[in-house]
């Protein structure tokens, strides 16, 4: 006979957590299950980590923010500390070291049953609070690089003593490649940055860091489906920023001008020789003309509310790549070493329940799935952009808990 617990929650970082805080004010008897302990998935960043979001920002249920620094960007340790505070704060009943193996239909009490490495589970509800960085994407072309090469993703990146000398070829640019690059170039590594889609935005603009604008103009609180891209939202990359240093703008023209070298999309790779798509001039072209529009619209609701702000004071960044040979001889370049910034992919395949799409991704409404008491927590604009960030995702908990 498997144990029973009227609601069961898979995964205990900050959405899992946060979803105990709103079921322990509730009165109802649940457990978290999570693989590791409390605050791991911070743990596992590099040394430099930081928050791109400015501490402000931070608001779990009963516990915002208590530092000196609102306007500044916690640590990677400092993150880990906040989240484990908060769990102290409420004591949450959490069983970590943990594997989930299966979730399905029960056949023996309660609506789910749950495969696990601490036994068998029976439950009522079920929360999903695993997120969707659940495996590190390599590229398919990765094996096929040279024996000497040495590569490592970001997930197990830790600082650039880990890195063997020589120039670096950090591949991705997303939040993650671009931290990784300032993170080695500070130290005088010579490195190499091959440029994908994405977008940015300016760290500050007009008196205001920019999560601050996305406060005071409304879009940190447009639901999904009010969104221009609706739900395909959900899988664009985050915009460019970075918290080091106290917060400032990542413009990948300027990183060019500092001596990093961009490529495009990195397509192939065969022993020591890459080679890269002709799209670094569209692609840089492409965040420009994102950045422009963000931007422009908060000059639009400046001019239409009549804030006191100060002018456009950004300075364009005037760098345009040259027509440079699409392949690289690694070994010609001085290049021992790939870091993969390069993300990572979900894998909800072990939820044995037809509420899928066409790409692995769960159907549900603000985390409602179609199955009655199965829900969905933290992911990345579920309900609004700060559903996978510290600002929003206690209130998402709130609403989740309210539909057992």
């Amino acid at each position: 006979m498997s144990e029973h617990v009227d609601t069961i929650v898979v995964g205990g970082g900050q959405a899992g957590l946060s979803t105990s805080w709103h079921l322990k004010k509730a009165g109802r008897e649940h457990i978290i299950l999570d693989r590791g302990k409390i605050g791991d998935t911070w743990r596992h960043r590099w040394d430099a980590f930081c928050l791109v979001t400015p501490n402000w920002t931070c608001n779990l249920p009963d516990f915002p923010y208590d530092g000196d620094d609102p306007d500044g960007f916690m640590l990677r340790d400092e993150i880990v500390d906040y989240v484990v505070r908060f769990a102290q704060s409420f004591d949450p009943p959490l069983h970590g070291g943990v594997e989930v193996h299966r979730v399905s239909p029960s056949s023996d009490g309660g609506r789910f049953s749950l495969d696990t490495s601490m036994g068998e589970f029976a439950a009522d509800n079920v929360i999903i609070a695993t997120g969707t960085h659940q495996k590190p994407r390599i590229p398919a072309w990765a094996d096929r690089l040279g024996d000497d090469i040495f590569q490592v993703h970001s997930y197990d990146y830790r600082n650039p003593a880990q890195i063997p000398d020589g120039a670096v070829l950090v591949v991705g640019s997303g939040q993650s490649g671009c931290q990784i690059v300032e993170d080695l170039f500070v130290t005088g590594r010579d490195v190499h940055l091959s440029v994908g889609k994405g977008q940015r935005v300016p760290r500050r603009y007009r008196g205001k860091d920019f999560m601050e604008w996305s406060k005071i103009t409304g879009l940190l609180e447009i639901p999904v489906e009010n969104h221009r891209l609706g739900p395909a939202v959900r899988f664009q990359k985050q915009p460019l920023a970075s918290g080091r240093d106290g917060g400032r703008t990542i413009n990948l023209r300027q990183f060019a001008l500092n001596g990093i070298k961009l490529h495009g999309r990195l397509a192939d790779a065969n022993e020591h020789q890459v080679s890269f798509a002709d799209d670094l001039a569209e692609n840089l072209d492409a965040m420009d003309k994102i950045c422009a529009e963000r931007t422009a619209a908060i000059d639009k609701y400046i001019a239409e509310n009549g804030i006191d702000a100060p002018e456009n004071d950004l300075a364009a960044v005037e760098w345009q790549p040259t027509s440079e040979p699409t392949t690289l001889d690694l070994r010609q370049a001085g290049i021992n070493s790939v870091i993969y910034g390069t993300g990572f992919y979900y894998d909800f395949g072990w939820l044995d329940f037809p509420i899928f799409d066409d790409r692995g991704y769960p159907r549900y409404e603000r985390g409602v799935t179609k199955v009655p008491g199965l829900y969905f927590i933290g992911l990345h604009w579920m309900h609004t952009q700060g559903s996978g960030l510290f600002s929003g995702v206690g209130r998402d908990a709130e609403y989740i808990v309210g539909q057992i």
